[in-house]
């Protein structure tokens, strides 16, 4: 594959962005891509800019669109690859969107939490499961004291092992 600008080198760098649903791809060879200020990862965030027309930037209104608590536009966040403020997600939420569907796995944070964290069991929820079995083997109702009884016990282990 030849490199889209030079036409003559072997691309071996490739770019992809998606807007909505278009995906817009370029392969560069090194040469280009180092022309362009493409192999500094704090430049990635201009690659629309430096490309010309491979991404299609944000309509005119966009562009004069300022949040209202800090005074940001579109064209600041363009060159600084960052917003202004939390308001700033909501005021260029519809031009964010796919932006960052594009770049993540989704378009909200969920967040993550340690492996030891997740492994932690709630003394709380232990508490309820021996509440209920006790209430179930007074109900006489076995199999359900049974399945809450290895219930007990697998987070009883897993409380062990995240101990260590």
């Amino acid at each position: 594959m030849r490199c889209e600008i030079c036409k003559t080198n072997e691309a071996t760098v490739h770019f992809s962005q998606v807007t909505g649903d278009k995906v817009s791809k370029i392969d560069l060879c090194e040469s280009c891509a180092k022309a362009k200020g493409l192999t500094d990862p704090n430049n990635i965030t201009m690659l629309g800019d430096l490309l010309g027309d491979f991404a299609a930037g944000p309509p005119a209104e966009a562009e004069s669109q300022r949040c209202p608590e800090c005074g940001f536009t579109q064209a600041n966040f363009k060159k600084q690859g960052r917003l202004g403020c939390a308001v700033c997600y909501e005021t260029f939420e519809t031009g964010l969107r796919p932006l960052l569907k594009a770049m993540h796995k989704g378009e909200r944070h969920v967040g993550k939490s340690p492996r030891k964290a997740r492994a932690r069991v709630s003394p709380e929820r232990l508490r309820e499961l021996e509440k209920e079995l006790a209430l179930a083997i007074k109900e006489e109702r076995f199999e359900h004291a049974a399945q809450l009884r290895d219930e007990i016990r697998a987070l009883e282990s897993k409380a062990r092992l995240s101990a260590r």
